[in-house]
């Protein structure tokens, strides 16, 4: 079990999303790293941002390069007062405020191998050829990780060389599979059984394992990693155990993760010989493509000492030709690849590859700053070894839509590298833009970035309006990159909107505090979606994107949605008439706080989530309820005459067990810690299974102590287990705080004080407190005597200074809330032989926390972007837009065009419709009658309304006046007549 010493020199509140993620050797080796970035372009700027965000010791910025004016539309640390300065020296103050914590220098000079000694890992973007083979052969000889990456317009690259022999010690971000162990046999292989509700087939063959927590059969309990072997029916050989101890009870199997050697080739061997990560053998085909595009497209700067104009078609057919020149590529053995040229495609890229664009940059910035983690930390398994990205579906299908040279030359404004790629005209439409963007947390911060860096709303007649209601927290600001420490506790929106203005003046952004949700449509009524061009939904839960999502169906509001999880994220696009609408799997609009059964929690846990949620129950009823309790003393006693039996009941266990009488002291405190202790893990179970034997049998034959419920076993308390002193300290500590009292942590004194104290004398049949008021029976009786009783109790505290209600907070890892919690559900656990969860898994877990991640955030901003660019861009068909998925730990990157909207039928109608499809009524008249409506839908559409309900329609009279109510009337089929199918959506007319 945790102890509550920490590491000092990591700040565990500002990067507890990330250590879900990245666990904390990982984040002690990248806190002690050296980096160095060369290129400061937008693709720099966006690895600078990532990798200061997430803690590397140090980052060294090289580019002498001068700012101009297409390095705006994606380097967000630059502005126009920036240009002819150093990229690097303007960025240098903005790149080191993202975290104090890293030390952020320049380099003026040249990259000598005298520079490189002092790096664990180089990065260089936005290079020529030359320079990478240069100082790719120095990191190689010297043991340096390696990376390259670059970006032209629509296309990107990533190449990784970490060496010919590189540990990779932790391959996935899948925490190590643990389950309960039923029954181990005794002999030669041992056969190991797992409690059913585990599942054996998340172990694989081959797998190691090492055990713990095993009564009996003890010489398994930390042994070496063994080797297992999976069965059809889900049981685990695992070797010899014939000589072992018999098997008697509990223990857990973990599995043990290898660390895994990773082989790759240098840069000039790699060039020739790519290997690529791809999700399909026509992907593999068309990034060997984009591999010889970028290869000519070096070979044209290094002849011609520029790279291609915009949209020049002379320049993009010179940049094919030498393509066709090249050498052809060949295989892991040496073998020529049998890749065709696709000239079209290389001549595409070639005629867009001199814009710049911020979305292009935030992807493969994203996973080029996670890959340079991989380096350092040997998190995950890394590239292997090229990857490359397009997004040229952004470009109209069209060819007499594409951008010609004129429309696409130099402004001399901040979107230059923008307009590079798409055209002035493009540009003026994207300013015009009024979007509203929910969430304004991390995913919301990159999306605000980049709103602002393409211009969307830049103009007078748009803008973007931020919607969220929390405020900011400690924990934000390794993610969230547009707060600082001075923000914490002020509103998101607010903070967000002032940070966006200033990376671009011209975009007014609008915050509004209040939460996008049935409460608030009111505010967010018809006027306001009128107002709206599309909705960005960066939200933390299904429910409210599926309540989102519903507004933008209902309003034909198109929607731009992403989410993360760790190293993997999705972004999705929903246009209306053109895709399906957004659909929340039907697991997650589930309830959040949905219970568990009480009796469950109480008396059959099975599962560490079942002992946690005890855990925290136990936190509220202890210190919370109880405290409230006593607080309002009178009005309870008021409320306790006139409730019923056992309602009281209930009242009174949480009140009198926790606070017959006032503490004085801190050896007072320790004194109730410690009976508590006693009451929960061995009173309590020793009275269960007096009353459920363990050989208790049920009528029909079987064992009551069987399947999920598990025969508990009540523990002895000894000083000398670490997670027994734990929560004597913490339960002390929080008792101490609700009194008023001062508090204690030194161990080493409360392991003294416990040798004084007595435990109390057990009585399995009685009530745990036997001076108390009957508790224990189900059958207890209320009556005057018991009110009197309890008056008496609460009596006591009248006139006395009122308690403190603590009230649970996760994220202050000094206040004893979440070591108590994993305390006291280590300690259930140990009761029931459930594998216990560690102290990082308990707070996640209870705290419903998100593992989160700069990088993955960033990626799926970036995605958003792109999709973006489409339905600013105008009608465009389904198969141009992309949903996309992403997990960079295990390299995948996966995008596939959306579904389209399914047509729905009555079988007496003659058309169909889809969710996004409107019955449209003439509007010749001011006032409509519903009278008049009705025939209208039955004249014009066959459509018979049975059933007309008050609500959301707002049809408060017999008259219907879209000018001055509801601009849309939903109609939903009657599921009870059997030619309106119940599965129909509901259509709409206005």
């Amino acid at each position: 079990m945790d102890v509550l010493e920490t590491t000092k020199w990591l700040d565990e509140e500002l990067y507890s999303r990330q250590l879900y993620v990245l666990d904390l050797p990982a984040m002690q080796r990248i806190q002690g790293a050296k980096v160095l970035l060369s290129g400061l372009q937008g693709l720099g700027a966006e690895v600078a941002k990532n990798l200061v965000l997430m803690g590397v010791g140090s980052l060294t910025l090289h580019d002498p390069q001068p700012a101009c004016w297409s390095d705006l539309a994606a380097q967000f640390f630059l502005s126009e007062k920036d240009l002819a300065r150093s990229r690097a020296e303007a960025s240098q103050e903005l790149v080191a405020k993202l975290n104090r914590a890293v030390q952020v220098c320049v380099h003026t000079g040249d990259i000598t191998k005298e520079l490189l000694l002092d790096f664990q890992v180089v990065v260089l973007t936005a290079s020529k050829l030359e320079e990478q083979l240069k100082v790719g052969a120095v990191c190689r000889e010297l043991g340096i990780c390696f990376l390259v990456a670059d970006t032209r317009g629509l296309v990107g690259q990533l190449f990784c060389d970490f060496g010919e022999d590189f540990t990779v010690w932790d391959p996935t971000e899948a925490e190590p599979v643990t389950a309960a162990i039923q029954h181990i046999s005794q002999g030669s292989p041992g056969i190991l059984s797992l409690r059913k509700e585990a599942d054996g087939r998340h172990f694989r063959d081959g797998d190691l394992v090492t055990f713990s927590g095993i009564e009996g059969m003890v010489e398994l309990n930390g042994c070496d990693p063994r080797a297992i072997r999976v069965q059809g029916d889900g049981t685990l050989e695992i070797g010899d155990t014939a000589t072992f101890s018999r098997y008697l009870r509990g223990g857990a199997v973990t599995e043990v993760k290898r660390p895994v050697a990773v082989s790759h080739k240098p840069l000039d061997v790699a060039l020739l010989q790519p290997r690529v990560v791809a999700p399909s053998p026509q992907a593999v085909l068309r990034a060997y493509c984009l591999h010889q595009a970028f290869r000519a497209l070096h070979q044209f700067q290094h002849l011609h000492g520029r790279p291609p104009q915009r949209w020049d078609p002379d320049d993009a057919e010179m940049v094919v030709d030498l393509a066709r020149s090249l050498k052809p590529l060949k295989g892991a053995e040496g073998e020529p690849l049998e890749e065709q040229l696709d000239e079209a495609l290389v001549r595409t890229v070639a005629l867009s590859s001199a814009g710049v664009l911020s979305p292009m940059a935030a992807m493969l910035g994203a996973v080029t700053a996670q890959e340079a983690l991989k380096a350092i930390s040997g998190k995950f398994m890394p590239l292997d070894q090229w990857l490359y990205f397009d997004a040229l579906d952004c470009l109209p299908e069209d060819g007499k839509l594409l951008p010609t040279p004129e429309d696409c030359a130099q402004k001399c404004c901040r979107y230059d590298g923008q307009i590079a790629v798409f055209g002035i005209g493009f540009q003026r439409k994207l300013s015009q833009q009024h979007y509203l963007l929910v969430g304004a947390g991390a995913i919301g911060c990159e999306l605000l970035k980049g709103f602002a860096l393409v211009g969307l709303g830049a103009a007078a007649s748009g803008g973007v309006t931020v919607a969220d209601m929390d405020h900011i927290e400690r924990s934000n600001l390794s993610r969230q990159f547009l707060f600082r420490t001075q923000d914490i506790g002020r509103p998101k929106a607010e903070v967000a909107a002032e940070a966006t203005h200033r990376l671009n003046s011209d975009l007014k952004v609008t915050p509004f505090t209040y939460p996008l949700d049935p409460t608030t449509e009111h505010i967010y009524d018809d006027d306001f979606f009128s107002h709206v061009d599309g909705v960005a939904a960066a939200l933390d839960s299904f429910q409210a994107r599926h309540y989102v999502a519903a507004r933008c169906t209902h309003y034909l509001k198109p929607l731009l949605e992403a989410g993360t999880q760790g190293t993997s994220g999705h972004a999705s696009v929903f246009v209306p008439h053109v895709t399906e609408a957004y659909r929340a799997p039907a697991s997650g609009l589930a309830p959040e706080d949905a219970a568990y059964p009480v009796c469950t929690l109480r008396h059959f846990p099975s599962t560490v989530e079942h002992t946690l949620q005890w855990a925290r129950d136990e936190f509220d009823g202890l210190f919370r309820l109880s405290a409230e309790t006593i607080n309002r003393h009178q009005e309870v006693l008021t409320s306790l005459a006139e409730a019923d039996g056992p309602q009281v009941l209930t009242l009174l266990q949480e009140v009198l067990g926790v606070l017959r009488e006032r503490p004085r002291t801190w050896q007072d405190c320790v004194a109730w810690a410690l009976g508590h202790w006693q009451r929960r893990f061995h009173y309590d179970i020793t009275q269960l299974l007096s009353r459920f034997p363990p050989d208790k049998v049920l009528e029909d034959g079987t064992l009551f102590w069987s399947g999920p419920k598990q025969c508990p076993q009540p523990l002895e308390f000894d000083a000398s287990q670490d997670v027994h002193l734990l929560y004597v300290l913490t339960a002390a500590n929080l008792y101490a705080q609700m009194h008023g009292l001062p508090g204690s942590r030194d161990q080493t004194a409360l392991r003294e004080l416990l040798k004084l104290l007595l435990l109390p004398r057990p009585q399995p049949l009685a009530p745990v407190f036997p001076n108390d008021l009957e508790l224990a029976g189900a059958s207890a009786e209320f009556g005057p005597e018991q009110l009197k009783k309890l008056h008496q109790v609460l009596e006591v505290w009248s006139g006395s200074p009122p308690l403190e209600p603590l009230k649970f907070e996760k994220d202050n890892d000094s206040n004893f809330h979440v070591d108590f919690v994993a305390a006291a559900a280590s300690l259930r656990a140990q009761n029931y032989g459930i594998p216990p969860a560690n102290r990082n898994q308990s707070k996640r877990i209870v705290g419903q926390i998100i593992p989160a991640i700069a990088t993955t955030t960033a990626a799926v901003a970036g995605l958003v972007g792109l999709e973006l660019y489409k339905v600013v861009g105008g009608p465009r068909p389904l198969g141009a837009f992309r949903h996309s998925y992403l997990h960079l730990a295990e390299n995948r990157f996966n995008r596939w065009v959306p579904r389209a909207p399914a047509n729905q039928k009555l079988d007496h109608l003659t058309w169909t419709w889809t969710c996004w499809d409107r019955l449209k009524v003439p509007a010749g008249q001011p006032e409509m009658t519903l009278e008049l409506l009705l025939a209208h839908l039955q004249e014009q559409f066959g459509l018979r309304v049975k059933m007309l309900l008050r609500g959301k329609a707002r049809l408060y009279s017999a008259r219907w006046s879209p000018e001055k109510q509801a601009q849309h009337l939903a109609l939903s089929p009657l599921s009870g007549d059997s030619r309106l199918p119940a599965s129909c959506p509901p259509c709409r007319c206005s």
